[in-house]
């Protein structure tokens, strides 16, 4: 699953980051490292950037960055619903 597939008040755990060069960097260096857990706090709209809050941060990314970052989801109710 992808982190931009993740809805809003999930909460998720980071697999692997996808994206290459500087961008995957960046991410990695943010705190999207492998076993990270974190939240979806809300979704832009008309496709526009996430908030997500990982390691006490609250960060935006742009969904194409979202779309990199492999997540499972550890909220079955909320991944559902």
């Amino acid at each position: 699953m992808r982190l931009s597939d993740i809805p809003k008040e999930a909460s998720f755990s980071v697999k692997r980051v996808t994206l290459k060069k500087e961008v995957g960097k960046r991410l990695a260096d943010m705190g999207f490292t492998e076993g990270t857990r974190g939240q979806v706090v809300r979704k832009g709209f008309f496709r526009g950037p996430i908030q997500v809050r990982i390691r006490g941060y609250d960060i935006l990314i742009r969904r194409y960055e979202a779309a990199g970052i492999e997540v499972e989801g550890t909220d079955a109710d909320a991944l559902h619903g």
